[in-house]
């Protein structure tokens, strides 16, 4: 078998046209190129982000936003180096791995990688089974069951083709973000105390518990599956890339592209680390479970006059939505790391349901030994991040050093500086992910 050399996600490649070099204002190009970041920020949205920014905001309160600014910061590097190598080589991570290295190591690499990406449907299925009961009453073991039906939204949206399918997703990301800062709006937190959580504090190192909850934030943020899709969505735009003035041009406005959307993953974030902080701070309340935080929304014995049931409701209601919108960019990711490291093409219906069954073993075996309950499906999401963590040195490393490869990128070859500050930024998230992975 030899290593995939056809286009990446093909569907889509080269599918949205842009502007020349020469044509329109800033804003009309920034708009042509804008929405792959909105299908990347997602991943920063997912319901192991709820749970650890709810969850730190609660046990200390505003302190742990500086932990989530610098993990944006991190994040925004990372997936601009994924930019550069989707945009520039024209080859997505794991089509350029696959390049350099046997065929024993092609399945490896695989095998590690697809686990990590049934790690990130399993938190698209807890966190839309859970919503399903929260909204609907509908038993956890009949949300998950009703999720492989999701194959049929995921069909609809990519009939609609990729450009329509990032406005879906751009739309639910801001429909998301209203319903956090309504909430956040009616708790009035305090500014000043906000500013100030945004500055890190000797604490988060000295305080062993709030290390820990900082590394929790930490490796629900860096996530493999991200970086894979973001070198191949960088190819959805239809420019000549063989005109390097072009090219800087894309590069330029997907950098963009990501950094206006990852802000607005880290506002969201931001918004439920807040929201935890402000209403349940010191309430004798311990946010470890979506459940719990529903319920507080609407007792007026924890949160006193903000509580009602309409705010409870829009929670689970956001909480549908990103493990709905979810399903979309794992399904995309999963077919990027089987076509690049196997040269297996699947339609993306099969892809779908393939991951969504092999997803749902694990979960309903689990289920049936500790009883479907929410404290055991969100035990789940803990399990899930450890399985991504394991993931990442493999994909941040071959990432780093693929883009330092002056074979492959030319003259956008990361400079000494990029490259040493890659592997460093790569080998202390290793690390912070391992101590979280031994400390639970």
């Amino acid at each position: 078998m030899t290593p995939n050399t056809k286009k990446s996600l093909d569907e889509i490649n080269q599918s949205v046209a842009v502007p020349s070099v020469y044509e329109t204002s800033f804003f009309q190009k920034f708009l042509a190129y804008s929405g792959p970041g909105a299908l990347v920020a997602v991943g920063y949205m997912d319901p192991g982000n709820w749970l650890t920014s709810l969850s730190g905001g609660s046990k200390y309160r505003y302190a742990l936003l500086s932990v989530l600014l610098m993990s944006i910061l991190v994040a925004m590097f990372m997936q601009t180096l994924a930019i550069k190598l989707g945009v520039v080589a024209r080859l997505d991570l794991a089509q350029a791995i696959a390049q350099k290295i046997p065929r024993g190591g092609r399945y490896v690499l695989w095998i590690i990688n697809e686990i990590a990406m049934m790690a990130t449907d399993m938190t698209g299925v807890v966190g839309t089974a859970i919503a399903l009961k929260l909204l609907f009453r509908i038993p956890l073991v009949y949300g998950i069951l009703f999720t492989i039906f999701d194959v049929l939204l995921v069909l609809l949206f990519l009939r609609f083709g990729i450009r329509r399918i990032e406005f879906i997703v751009l739309f639910s990301i801001l429909t998301v973000g209203i319903i956090f800062g309504i909430e956040v709006f009616r708790a009035c937190p305090s500014v000043p105390a906000i500013f100030k959580g945004l500055v890190p504090t000797p604490g988060i190192i000295t305080n062993h518990e709030m290390l820990i909850m900082s590394l929790g934030i930490v490796g629900a943020t860096i996530m493999p599956h991200n970086v894979y899709l973001h070198s191949s969505l960088a190819q959805s735009r239809r420019y000549d890339y063989h005109n390097p003035k072009q090219v800087d041009e894309a590069l330029r406005f997907a950098k963009w592209d990501s950094n206006v959307h990852l802000i607005a993953a880290f506002l969201i974030n931001a918004l439920l680390l807040v929201l935890g902080g402000t209403l349940f701070f010191q309430k004798n309340s311990n946010l470890s479970a979506f459940q719990d935080v529903y319920n507080g929304l609407k007792n007026t014995a924890i949160v006193g006059n903000l509580a009602s049931p309409l705010m409870s409701t829009l929670f689970a209601f956001a909480l549908l939505i990103t493990g709905m919108i979810s399903s979309i960019t794992s399904t995309l990711a999963g077919q990027i790391v089987m076509e690049g490291y196997l040269n297996i093409r699947l339609p993306l219906w099969e892809r779908r349901l393939l991951t969504r069954f092999v997803t749902l073993i694990p979960i309903l075996i689990i289920g049936y030994l500790v009883g479907f309950s929410d404290q055991s499906f969100e035990q789940m999401i803990v399990f899930a991040q450890i399985a991504l963590s394991i993931a990442l040195p493999f994909t941040l490393f071959p990432m780093v050093a693929l883009t330092s490869n002056r074979d492959l990128m030319g003259r956008h070859t990361n400079n000494l500086f990029i490259t040493v500050l890659g592997y460093a930024l790569t080998a202390v998230i290793t690390v912070l992910n391992l101590q979280f992975m031994f400390s639970i």
